[in-house]
């Protein structure tokens, strides 16, 4: 446990860095955290609790999982993992299988859709729960990918902001783990052995985005020639210098 306490504490430095810098939680807040039970969303949830020992004021953490409806998924050891703990915890059951196979569209992967259906049904919850954030558990490398596949395939410079204020003008999302890069947490969830599960979605493996899988295979070989690559792309996104641009 030695080894977990170490990685944790270097996660909790950036993730707290992350918290401060862009305001993401303030005293009272309700915060929602979306916990998939994937390595990410283990992360995001342990964090935030320990992130609540550390400051000066309280504020609430409850964990939903959304039950996309597929019968491969099995939100039990999720639940159970939960009360072990102490957490806070509820399954969301859902019927997005059925709005999936009835809506995709050709060139729309079952992944990057669901993704869309879960945001939606994490807003909804989070207004009938009085829940004022939603924490989700993207990390500094989802970011850089972001960034890249913006600009290479739908001709645009964004990414995913920390603190988003979400178009329905009503939820506010935050990623904590922002700036925290994806190798550190592969190794927390490790040495933690987290209870990983599945979507269960029968598609699962080639409904994956295959355009970031290629944009995480680029980096991971340049980074292997530059290994500032990846920290340089982060740092960029706060570094904009809009008098070199066209816009």
């Amino acid at each position: 446990m030695e080894l977990a306490k170490r990685i944790e504490k270097k996660i909790a430095k950036l993730s707290g860095r992350a918290i401060r810098k862009f305001r993401m939680i303030e005293p009272g807040d309700r915060v929602l955290v979306a916990l998939s039970g994937g390595k990410d969303s283990w992360t995001l949830l342990h964090l935030l609790h320990t992130h609540l020992k550390h400051v000066p004021f309280d504020y609430e953490i409850t964990a939903v999982t959304v039950h996309p409806g597929f019968e491969g998924f099995n939100p039990k050891v999720v639940e159970r993992y939960c009360n072990s703990l102490g957490f806070k915890h509820f399954t969301e059951k859902t019927l997005m299988n059925k709005v999936v196979e009835k809506n995709i569209n050709e060139g729309t992967t079952y992944c990057s859709f669901c993704a869309r259906l879960r945001r939606g049904v994490l807003y909804a919850i989070a207004q009938r729960e009085g829940f004022n954030k939603v924490a989700l558990g993207h990390h500094a490398d989802d970011l850089i990918e972001t960034l890249l596949m913006a600009q290479l395939f739908t001709g645009e410079i964004k990414s995913m902001p920390p603190v988003l204020h979400a178009d329905d003008g009503k939820n506010i999302v935050i990623r904590p783990l922002c700036l925290v890069f994806e190798e550190l947490i592969v190794r927390y969830a490790e040495v933690m052995d987290f209870p990983l599960i599945e979507c269960g979605c029968p598609v699962h493996d080639e409904g994956r985005d295959q355009k970031r899988h290629r944009i995480k295979a680029l980096l991971a070989q340049l980074e292997a020639e530059h290994p500032t690559i990846k920290a340089s792309l982060l740092s960029s996104l706060g570094r904009v210098r809009h008098r070199f641009l066209m816009g």
